[in-house]
C-alpha cells in the first residue's frame, strides 16, 4: 500500500460552505484513497474551498483538515487517533479550524470517533464523500460534531467532480466494493459488496481526463477481472480494455488489481493485442502456500497461480509483475513459509509489497491462532532478501537498452535538484533520465527515449551519451 499527502481545501465562517477557505487533505492508504483524496479536493472546491499550500499549512492558516483514512494496514486506529490528536492543539490556537475524518475507518469506527476526539467536527465514509461540504456547514451552525456515514450508496464518487493529482497521468475507478470473503481482508466491510459502472460511464471519464492533458490512465478497482460479472458479462473487463485502444490520445493504460481466480485467458490476450495497454500487472500472491491460501478463503492454489504467469510472460516476455504476500498469516508453519520462498523463487517477481501479518477486528482470521511477532519478524526478513535479490536481478536486465520513459516530473534530492526528469517506462519501472549537454530538457508530459546506464534495486538511471550511440530522443 501507499501513503499519499495532497493539499486540500476548507470553508470560512459564512455559513453557506461557499467562503474563502483553505483546506489540506492528509490521505493514508492506498491508490483507491488517493483517488477518493482527489474527489473530496473536488467537492470542496466546487464550493469555493481552495487549496492550502505547505508554507499556510505550517503558518496554521488553513481552515479545514480533513484526514482520509485506511483500514487495512497495522495499527490503522492508532494511526488514526494519533494524528486527529495531534490536530487538538491546532484547533485550540485556531478556534475556526475544522477537522473531517473520511475513508475505511471512518467507515468502521463512526460515531467513536466523536466520542473519542469531540474537537472533529465531521465524519464521512467512504460512500457519501460528496455529503462533506454540508457536514461541514451543519457543524459550523449548530455547534455539534456530525456524522453519517451510510452503509449504502446511492452515487458513484466518479459522479463528483476532482482535482487531479497530476496532468498528465490519471486514475479511473470501474468499480467499487468486493465480492471475496479473504479472512483477513476488511475492505468488504468497508468498501461494500461490489457495484460496476456502465462501460459508457468509464470510457467517457477516460476522454475527458485525455481532453485535459492526461496521457496514461490506470483503471481502479479491488478486483477489476470481476468487472461486468454483475452485468452478466464475464468478458466486460478484457473488452474494457481493447474499447481502450481506440480513444485518441489515450498513450497508456494500467490496472490495478485483479484477482487470481477470476484472471482469464482473454485478459492476457487483451493485453497483449491492445497496443496503448502496458505489459505491467500486479497480482496479489498472498501466499505459496495451498494450505495457508484455504484459510486465507483464496480461491486459487499455487500452482493456478504460477500457470497464470506463465500464460502472461509467453504472451508478453517483457512482462513485469508485482504482487502482495502475507507473512506470518495465523497457523502458518515453517514448512508454509518455506513453500511460499519457493513459489516466490520460480514467480520472479519484479517487485512485492510484503506485510507483517496484523489481525483486522471483526475479520475471521483475527480470532484465529496467532503466530508469534518474533517469529513474524525473521521469516519477513527473509523473504524480503529473497525478494531484494530478485528484484536487483530484474533491473539489471534493463542496462543498455532502451526505454520509453512518459515524464512526470524532476528527479530531486532534498540537497539540490540533480539534472534529471523523472517517469516510468512502459512495464512501470521508474527511471531518471539525465538531459546531455546540448540538448533540450524535456517537460512534464512529453516521453523521453533513452538507453539505461545504471540499474539501481528500485530504479533505473538512463545519462546517455549520444557521441557514444546510446539513445536520447524526445516525443512531445
Amino acid at each position: 500500500m501507499t501513503v499519499a499527502e495532497r493539499s486540500p481545501m476548507l470553508g470560512d465562517d459564512s455559513g453557506d460552505g461557499r467562503g474563502r477557505g483553505l483546506y489540506y487533505v492528509h490521505t493514508l492508504g492506498c491508490q483507491m484513497n488517493v483517488h477518493d483524496s482527489e474527489r473530496i479536493a473536488g467537492v470542496l472546491e466546487s464550493r469555493g474551498y481552495r487549496p492550502a499550500s505547505e508554507r499556510q499549512l505550517r503558518n496554521r492558516d488553513v481552515d479545514l483538515i480533513i484526514l482520509n483514512t485506511c483500514a487495512v494496514r497495522e495499527n490503522a486506529a492508532e494511526r488514526m487517533y494519533g494524528t486527529i490528536g495531534k490536530w487538538a492543539g491546532l484547533k485550540r490556537r485556531n478556534p475556526r479550524l475544522q477537522i473531517a475524518v473520511g475513508g475505511c475507518m471512518a467507515q468502521l469506527d463512526r460515531e467513536r470517533i466523536v466520542r473519542r476526539a469531540p474537537w472533529v467536527d465531521a465524519v464521512f465514509g467512504t460512500r457519501n464523500v460528496g455529503a462533506l461540504p454540508e457536514l461541514l456547514d451543519r457543524a459550523r451552525s449548530s455547534g455539534r460534531p456530525q456524522v453519517e456515514v451510510p452503509d449504502a450508496f446511492s452515487y458513484f464518487p466518479s459522479q463528483l467532480p476532482a482535482v487531479r493529482a497530476s496532468r498528465v497521468t490519471a486514475w479511473v475507478s470501474i468499480s467499487m466494493g468486493c465480492n471475496n470473503t479473504c479472512t483477513f481482508c476488511i475492505v468488504p466491510t468497508t468498501r461494500g459488496r461490489e457495484h460496476d459502472r456502465r462501460p459508457g460511464d468509464v470510457l467517457d471519464e477516460i476522454r475527458r481526463c485525455v481532453a485535459s492533458g492526461a496521457r496514461e490512465v490506470t483503471l481502479l478497482g479491488q478486483n477489476v477481472n470481476s468487472y461486468g460479472y454483475s452485468m452478466g458479462d464475464r468478458y466486460a473487463f478484457s473488452r474494457l480494455l481493447r474499447s481502450c485502444g481506440g480513444i485518441e490520445g489515450l498513450e497508456r493504460v494500467r490496472f490495478t488489481s485483479p484477482h487470481p481466480a477470476a484472471f482469464t485467458d482473454d485478459v492476457i490476450t487483451a493485453m497483449a493485442g491492445t497496443p496503448n495497454v502496458m505489459h505491467q500487472l500486479h497480482m496479489p500472491l498472498q501466499s505459496g502456500s495451498d494450505r495457508v491460501l484455504r484459510a486465507m478463503r483464496r480461491s486459487y492454489r499455487s500452482e493456478r497461480f504460477l500457470r497464470i504467469l506463465g500464460r502472461v510472460r509467453e504472451a508478453m516476455p517483457d512482462a513485469r509483475v508485482s504482487t502482495d504476500v502475507i507473512v506470518g498469516f495465523p497457523g502458518e508453519t515453517e514448512d508454509d513459509f518455506q513453500r511460499t520462498l519457493e513459489v516466490v523463487e520460480r514467480a520472479r517477481f519484479s517487485s512485492a509489497f510484503l506485510f507483517r501479518y496484523s489481525p483486522r477486528p471483526g475479520t475471521p482470521a483475527a480470532g484465529m491462532p496467532q503466530v508469534p511477532d518474533e517469529v513474524v519478524s525473521e521469516r519477513f526478513d527473509r523473504l524480503l532478501a529473497l525478494q531484494e535479490r530478485i528484484t536487483t536481478e530484474g533491473m539489471r536486465r534493463f542496462e543498455g537498452h532502451d526505454v520509453e520513459v512518459l515524464v512526470t516530473g524532476d528527479a530531486g534530492r532534498k540537497d539540490g535538484a540533480t539534472g534529471r526528469v523523472t517517469g516510468r517506462e512502459r512495464t512501470g519501472a521508474l527511471v531518471h533520465v539525465g538531459v546531455p549537454r546540448g540538448f533540450p530538457r524535456p517537460m512534464v508530459g512529453d516521453f523521453v527515449t533513452a538507453t539505461v546506464t545504471h540499474a539501481g534495486p528500485h530504479n533505473l538511471i538512463a545519462d546517455p551519451d549520444p557521441e557514444r550511440g546510446q539513445t536520447y530522443d524526445i516525443r512531445r
